[in-house]
């Protein structure tokens, strides 16, 4: 009889590279909601340049102080939106972008340096070398769509494209959910690719998510903040009017779409939560059951209160623990 995997004592090449991978994922959990902080804040485009190297530094001068700012001044959102903003309001919404784009340049760091050091230690188990370096190649393009983002808010139209938004966050939530899996695999064993209503229920978790992008990169979070109408109804007056597109170019409707989205994600992992319990995994079942009604409740009061800054960045810090979530639980339940 072949022993259960998860049974089997992990070794410390295996131990230590899941406790890299678990870093790994809560600094991208940590990236996203910087991200989230860096959106809500208005910050996303206060840095005009992109610098991949020299960019590591802030402004270290008054002289380079001003270079900057005057760099952001000839921006369509300075000019449009932020024309009255002197230096003070700058270096605020500058520290988020430039936070941001930090972290990002830490995170690669914190990847590519204990990857050399295992990959010539030899102590990358088999058949885990071409996902690691599947990751870190990921991490690289994350950069490129980062700044493939912003420069679409610095010609003439002083906000960032809805559609670029979602694939910047869709390329972390990949990022991510590699991170999540691959440690699972270390840990408890390879699992069958999940089906059915696993499957379902983590793509669903996944677009629900993706909706929100679409919802933030329309700033379609400040209307209709009431629930569950939207205005004399439960469908949106506007519902429909941009034609084929209108799911990812009329706010009104991305708003909708999110939000039963959101209902239908919450009936399908109650359904994960029930399986999970059933097969004795009762920890996990009440972690998960609990995530998702926190983020449910952290979705309604960031609508209700017109997006906060703190709410917003909660409930975004609430999609990504619910993400991980799903992801160990359809990891269980597939093994």
């Amino acid at each position: 009889m072949t022993p259960n995997p998860s049974s089997l004592p992990l070794s410390s090449d295996h131990t230590a590279i899941i406790r890299w991978l678990a870093f790994m994922a809560i600094m991208v959990a940590l990236m996203v909601v910087i991200g989230g902080v860096t959106r809500l804040t208005g910050s996303g485009l206060s840095m005009v340049e992109w610098r991949p190297i020299m960019g590591t530094l802030p402004p270290l001068s008054g002289d380079e102080w001003q270079r900057v700012f005057t760099l952001y001044q000839a921006s369509p959102e300075f000019q449009e939106i932020n024309s009255d903003m002197d230096m003070a309001g700058f270096k605020w919404i500058f520290f988020w972008e430039y936070f941001h784009r930090l972290w990002g340049r830490l995170l690669g760091f914190c990847f590519f340096i204990p990857l050399v050091y295992f990959w010539l230690r030899g102590r990358i188990p088999a058949g885990y070398k071409l996902p690691l370096v599947g990751l870190l190649f990921l991490g690289g393009f994350q950069g490129v769509v980062g700044w493939w983002m912003v420069t679409s808010g610095l010609v003439d139209d002083p906000t960032v494209s809805q559609y670029r938004l979602a694939s910047h966050l869709s390329v972390a939530l990949i990022i991510f959910s590699g991170l999540i899996w691959t440690a699972a695999n270390l840990a408890y064993g390879h699992t069958r690719w999940p089906k059915g209503h696993n499957l379902a229920t983590l793509l669903l978790v996944a677009i629900t998510i993706l909706a929100g992008a679409f919802v933030a990169g329309m700033d379609a979070g400040l209307l209709y903040n009431e629930y569950p109408l939207m205005g004399d109804g439960l469908v949106p007056y506007e519902y429909g009017e941009e034609g084929v597109w209108d799911a990812f170019e009329n706010p009104a409707s991305a708003q909708f779409h999110h939000r039963w989205l959101a209902v239908l994600a919450v009936i399908a992992v109650i359904g994960v939560v029930a399986k999970l319990y059933r097969q004795g995994h009762r920890h996990l079942a009440m972690m998960l059951g609990a995530i998702i009604f926190l983020q449910f409740a952290l979705g309604l009061i960031t609508l209700l209160l017109g997006v906060p800054v703190w709410a917003g960045a909660m409930h975004q810090t609430g999609a990504v623990a619910l993400l991980a979530a799903t992801l160990l639980s359809v990891h269980r339940l597939s093994r």
